[in-house]
Parts: structure tokens; C-alpha cells; sequence
């Protein structure tokens, strides 16, 4: 059983839901971390080397998605998940039991998504599978990254384009 620490407690009896509290519940819910897990498992290091053992994927994973939708740099994501108990709470750190992961592993986990070919796969499906819940994701910045519903492309009562409207 895991007890919570005094300040996760007297964040959690907080009144109001800021817009990243939101945000992040959103992301939470509607973005398909097995499925992406499962893509970069297989790439992923395992524990039993020598030296510190490996982050879980599902960490690395969310916290480079915080990255991308913040556009934070490596120094500034570590930075922001120990200022934000938002942040940490979507990652899953808890930091009376672990520190937050240095940039260096964070440029790492870059790294690995990138030398194998990992990045534009898995915003194609997180891209993918908010479409077909009619959701689209805009890029913003820290203030004002949303999720807002994509309107239907058929325009007419036939459910046919309009031949006047194009990209």
C-alpha cells in the first residue's frame, strides 16, 4: 500500500482544475499508451545491464509526450516535472520514492526513438486514433494547448464536398 506524501495530499484537496490538470486527464483518457508502448518495447532496453537500471517505457513515453506538446526542451521538461505536480502525476512520479529522470535520459530516449524510425509512427497513431473519434491536435504552447473537436469534412446535405471548398 502506498501512502501519499503531504504535499500530493494538499495538492489533491486543491479547488480548482487548472487547464494543463485538464489537458493532461484528457491525453490520459483518450490516447492509446498500450498500443504506443508496445511499439518501442521491443527497442527499449531491459533491466539487467550493467549500471542504472532503465526507466520504464511508459514513463519515457509520457514524458516525451509532454515534451512535444509543451515544447520543452530536455533541461526544461526535468525542470517543469519538478515544479508541476500535474506533470508528475501524468508521468507517474512520485518524488518521496524517485527522483525525476535527468535530461541526459531524456535525450537519450530521443535518441532511441529516432534511430529507430519510432517519432513519426507513434504521433501517426496518436494522430490516427484521435481522428477517428473526430478529435484533432492542435500545437500550441504551454498556455494554450487544447483539444478540440475536428469538424466533419462533408459540407452538403448529400454528405459531399463542396467543389468550391478545398485545402
Amino acid at each position: 500500500m502506498s501512502q501519499r506524501s503531504f504535499a500530493s495530499t494538499e495538492y489533491a484537496l486543491k479547488k480548482k482544475r487548472t487547464r494543463r490538470e485538464k489537458f493532461l486527464d484528457e491525453m490520459e483518457r483518450i490516447v492509446p499508451w498500450s498500443r504506443l508502448e508496445a511499439a518501442i518495447a521491443p527497442s527499449y532496453p531491459r533491466s539487467g545491464r550493467v549500471g542504472r537500471p532503465p526507466i520504464g517505457v511508459p514513463k519515457m513515453l509520457r514524458m516525451y509526450c509532454l515534451q512535444q506538446w509543451y515544447g520543452l526542451a530536455d533541461e526544461a521538461l526535468e525542470d517543469a516535472l519538478y515544479d508541476s505536480q500535474a506533470m508528475r502525476d501524468f508521468v507517474g512520479i512520485d518524488l518521496s520514492r524517485e527522483s525525476v529522470p535527468d535530461a541526459t535520459t531524456l535525450l537519450k530516449f530521443r535518441r532511441l526513438l529516432l534511430a529507430n524510425d519510432l517519432t513519426k509512427a507513434l504521433f501517426d497513431e496518436i494522430n490516427a486514433h484521435l481522428g477517428q473519434q473526430g478529435l484533432l491536435m492542435r500545437s500550441g504552447t504551454i498556455v494554450d494547448a487544447t483539444i478540440i473537436a475536428a469538424p466533419s469534412s462533408t459540407k452538403n446535405a448529400k454528405g459531399e464536398r463542396d467543389p468550391d471548398m478545398h485545402q
